[in-house]
């Protein structure tokens, strides 16, 4: 039996808004997924990955042994603590009033793309999969569990308390900690975790990289001190104000380039090769200096952090192990 012209038109209207409807649920989930990526501040997670790829490299060097099974699961441990610390941060500087429809380096709440629970529980699942990868580390690593435990849950904690808890990014403190996690503390976890014994030498070769990922935050705080002085938080760039400010950017991002120089001469050419990125670190400088250029300032330095630390990386991994200071055999 033949359908009227007039079912025929209904069944594809239904068919259409059946297909409209599908559409629309695909696109929403693919919208609430990028978001949840945003959250992660995915152009920051190289300040994290670079010191796990040297601790890395530089406990081969020291032990002639090396697991990429173990650098893998420290890197998915590290990344997740480090996703997880920018949600809280995010979190918390929303619900402190630090960020503003008018002023926010992450849109994530701001924008109401994602609610405030959804960031929360972002932050909850992240942390436990930290642990997660931190109990399988724990069986795979040579090192002793409380060891390991002992510079993981540092490094877990203060992730939380950059800004969570007493909150140490709005009492002038959060350089400090950038400094040490972004350093030293991630270093030392992936030396441990590869050689299974702690080597302080690696607080050494830890510093260019602390003081590039410094750059970073130093970077966006100067941009931000305005806003920041009047949403009542204290920053390093509020304390030394507009010109001193810019000069210590200067500083964080030129130190590891001078100390390169003088280990270069002193130990191995290698250690020249992340000059590569040099004429890109200049010219973040002189756009800095610029009427309206520190906007994008702090996403540039993350961007050369990345080429910077991957040179430098490889160039702790090409050396002779005889060539590398303070450990070698």
């Amino acid at each position: 039996m033949r359908m009227g012209k007039e079912e025929e038109e209904t069944l594809k209207l239904k068919d259409h808004h059946a297909n409209s409807s599908f559409c629309d649920s695909k696109t929403s989930k693919s919208r609430k997924l990028a978001s949840y990526v945003l959250a992660l501040r995915p152009w920051t997670l190289s300040a994290s990955l670079m010191p796990t790829l040297l601790g890395a490299a530089l406990a081969h060097k020291s032990t002639g042994e090396f697991s990429p099974l173990i650098l893998l699961v420290t890197a998915f441990t590290v990344l997740s603590v480090h996703g997880a610390g920018n949600a809280v941060n995010t979190y918390f500087d929303y619900v402190k009033g630090v960020d503003s429809k008018t002023k926010a380096d992450d849109r994530t709440l701001v924008d109401a793309l994602l609610s405030v629970e959804e960031v929360a529980n972002l932050g909850a699942l992240l942390y436990a999969a930290g642990c997660v990868g931190f109990v399988i580390l724990a069986a795979l690593s040579p090192a002793r569990m409380e060891h390991l435990a002992l510079v993981y849950f540092g490094g877990l904690s203060s992730s939380f308390l950059y800004t969570g808890g007493i909150g140490l990014k709005y009492i002038a403190l959060g350089d400090v900690l950038v400094l040490v996690l972004f350093g030293p503390l991630s270093v030392l976890f992936a030396f441990l975790a590869q050689a299974g014994t702690a080597r302080w030498a690696t607080i050494f070769y830890a510093l260019p990289l602390a003081l590039n990922a410094e750059a970073i935050l130093h970077g966006n705080n100067t941009r931000d001190a305005e806003s920041d002085r009047r949403a009542g938080i204290v920053t390093l760039a509020i304390l030394a104000g507009h010109t001193a400010s810019h000069v210590l950017y200067a500083f964080l991002l030129f130190t590891p380039y001078i100390m390169f120089v003088v280990l270069s001469l002193h130990h191995s050419a290698w250690f020249l090769l992340p000059l590569i990125t040099l004429p890109a670190a200049f010219q973040l400088e002189k756009e800095s200096r610029s009427s309206g250029g520190m906007q994008a300032i702090p996403r540039k330095t993350a961007k050369l952090n990345l080429y910077f630390g991957l040179l430098y990386v490889l160039t702790c991994t090409v050396s002779n192990s005889e060539k590398l200071p303070y450990i070698h055999h």
